[in-house]
């Protein structure tokens, strides 16, 4: 197995991990505002997510930035639920095309903290190698196919939900959006850092 197939699996595998379900919320609450028809400017914002997850993500395995991981681990779950009550508060109309809205954003900065998270698992797997640029792409590459199949995923049941069985955009928002929220609670909850 080559070092990029290596580090792609393992990118695939860290979102997709139902024992890290956390990224998975992430990117669900993240989509809950968009529709099907939105499906280029989400492709945008998990990418605009994956572009602040890779910055400090070879920050912290370089070694350049140091974060405590409790802080971390309660920081990613604050994240969802910023996001999740964004997502209440917004209105549909405000989601215009060709105008950049908060959650491109959100979507950056809470990258960021989320590249935090798994920095310490990828310096012990990294070793004492020298560069680290082939094994942070292929990672990240893995990372956003991921994500992809999460949104597809989230797309279909957001088709099936609203289009077919109309349920109201606002409905779905706010459930989706409650349930992440919720789950976001339950998770700070667990990893209190002080």
């Amino acid at each position: 197995m080559s070092q990029f197939q290596l580090y792609f699996d393992l990118g695939l595998e860290h979102i997709l991990d139902m024992a890290g379900f956390d990224h998975i919320v992430f990117i669900i609450i993240l989509c809950a505002i968009y529709l099907v028809r939105d499906w280029k400017r989400i492709l945008i914002l998990v990418t605009a997510f994956t572009i602040g997850h890779t910055f400090t993500l070879a920050l912290a395995t370089l070694k350049v930035i140091t974060v405590d991981t409790k802080l971390v681990e309660f920081l990613i779950p604050l994240t969802i639920f910023i996001t999740a009550i964004t997502n209440l508060f917004h209105k549909d109309s405000s989601i215009k095309p060709k105008r950049t809205n908060l959650n491109y954003y959100l979507a950056v900065f809470f990258g960021l903290v989320h590249g935090l998270g798994f920095s310490n698992n990828l310096r012990s797997l990294l070793g004492k190698e020298e560069t680290i640029v082939t094994q942070l792409i292929s990672f990240n590459i893995g990372i956003e196919i991921g994500q992809i199949a999460i949104v597809l995923l989230f797309l279909l049941s957001s088709f099936i939900f609203v289009d077919l069985l109309s349920v109201g955009r606002r409905d779905w928002k706010m459930i989706i959006s409650s349930a992440g929220g919720g789950i976001a609670v339950m998770l700070m909850l667990q990893n209190k850092f002080w």
